[in-house]
């Protein structure tokens, strides 16, 4: 059996479904929100024994030969529990049995997500790239208004977050890319209140989004910049009609992005390059769970196959 760990909103899931269903492939989803209305018992005679019962249907541990994290929601607690300490409590107790079943999946994981979470950290994955080989725009993360100030004397420059692109309040906000003058930093305290990634501006030709399965690379080249709200964030704007196309990387750019999956300790990631008008390309950042169906959906990329490809690999 291959085991799904999402959402039941997450719509990249149901492509992998969609493929499981095709080859007769035994699987179960597991939408982690509902964990809570089911019924789970861990025994301790070994990391497989253990089982779950939900929807009308039974995990058992043993049964598990390989599984894929993809976007597990937050358990969701029975409306009878109605003190707000003890609802509190139960989301604490689910969210502590869900990391024991993860622990207890181990090594049968697409990418584990101790592993994943570890994968996250920005400045770890500017470090690595270099290591391998990668072009990284020169870079610092700082909440030092006076080491911003020297940085953005030099070349035309971009701010991103170090690590939430969301601001959850009263309106939701999203924190895009955007191109930041030394100008603009007058603020000391405001600008103390948190971290920042400042970067050079990288001219680009096109946005390219490396999607890394195993040992084979999905690239879609995304025409960015004809259009000024997407030119330094693609996502800006709701552009939905971008146009895509399909390239092969050159083989060094190629090898360096299976390097760094594998050296995350991942199966997976989805890694953001820039083209450059001379052809040369430039690393920005690496998602190691991030959203593909769509670039499947645009393109024709067989990333969800690929998926389950790599899932049955792990489970012969």
């Amino acid at each position: 059996m291959i085991l799904l760990v999402t959402n039941a909103r997450d719509l990249t899931t149901d492509y992998v479904v969609l493929e499981l269903q095709k080859r007769g492939c035994a699987y179960a989803r597991l939408n982690a929100e509902a964990l809570p209305s089911g019924r789970v018992t861990l025994g301790f005679a070994d990391a497989q024994d253990w089982s779950l019962v939900i929807a009308g249907q039974t995990i058992r541990g043993g049964d598990i030969r390989a599984a894929y994290f993809r976007r597990p929601g937050a358990p969701l607690i029975d409306v009878g529990v109605s003190d707000s300490g003890e609802r509190a409590y139960c989301a604490a107790e689910w969210n502590a049995l869900l990391k024991s079943l993860y622990e207890r999946i181990g090594e049968k994981w697409l990418s584990p997500p101790s592993m994943i979470a570890a994968a996250e950290d920005k400045p770890r994955q500017l470090l690595l790239a270099r290591r391998l080989g990668f072009a990284v725009p020169e870079v610092i993360v700082t909440n030092d208004l006076a080491a911003a100030s020297r940085f953005l004397e030099g070349p035309a420059s971009i701010a991103k977050p170090l690590r939430e692109a969301l601001i959850e309040g009263d309106v939701e906000k999203v924190i895009f890319t955007n191109r930041v003058a030394r100008a603009a930093l007058r603020d000391e305290p405001s600008f103390a209140a948190a971290p920042v990634i400042l970067q050079r501006e990288v001219v680009k030709r096109a946005d390219v989004r490396a999607t890394v399965v195993g040992d084979r690379v999905f690239a879609a080249l995304i025409h960015s910049q004809g259009t000024r709200e997407t030119e330094v964030d693609w996502r800006q704007g709701g552009a939905l009609d971008l146009p895509y196309e399909v390239v092969v990387l050159p083989p060094a750019i190629a090898d360096r992005c299976v390097r760094m999956v594998s050296a995350m300790g991942l199966r997976f990631g989805a890694i953001d390059l820039v083209q450059m008008p001379d052809g040369d390309y430039r690393f920005l950042e690496i998602n190691p769970n991030g959203q593909w169906a769509w670039i499947e959906n645009r393109t024709g990329l067989p990333i969800a196959s690929a998926i389950v490809d790599e899932l049955e690999r792990i489970a012969a």
